[in-house]
């Protein structure tokens, strides 16, 4: 099982732009803002922790100390309880800016069951939101 995952940026001010971006995308989905690291905390990064129930599993950040490329384009999904979820999530992530890249639905090809969305973010990473449960 995967603990926590992260996007690396190149610079500070991308990662206040992602922030705004997945803690709109990803509410529907019951993820909150739960941590923030500034450059005043002197750890040598500054970023943003996201996640459920207090624990922060999807990290955006980036080193303070030396220049670093941002993480190439990714793909990245996450869970939803149900599919009204799903479809929360696609409408919130296009408002908060991603573009369309599959509107929400059944995806058989994956599985019975599976009914996904995906957007592309504001930095170019395939987003989607899925659920594994039957209409």
């Amino acid at each position: 099982m995967i603990d926590h995952v992260g996007l690396r940026t190149s610079d500070a001010a991308d990662v206040q732009r992602l922030k705004k971006f997945y803690v709109e995308a990803l509410k529907p989905l019951g993820y909150a803002l739960l941590r923030e690291f500034t450059a005043e905390d002197k750890i040598g990064y500054v970023g943003v922790g996201l996640g459920l129930d207090g624990k922060p599993d999807f990290w955006i950040g980036t080193t303070t100390d030396a220049p670093m490329a941002a993480s190439g384009p990714m793909h990245l999904a996450f869970a939803a309880k149900d599919r009204a979820s799903v479809d929360a999530f696609f409408h919130a992530a296009i408002a908060a800016g991603a573009k369309d890249n599959g509107a929400p639905g059944p995806r058989p090809q994956y599985h019975a069951g599976y009914y996904g969305a995906f957007v592309i973010d504001p930095a170019g990473n395939n987003l989607e939101a899925c659920c594994h449960r039957p209409a």
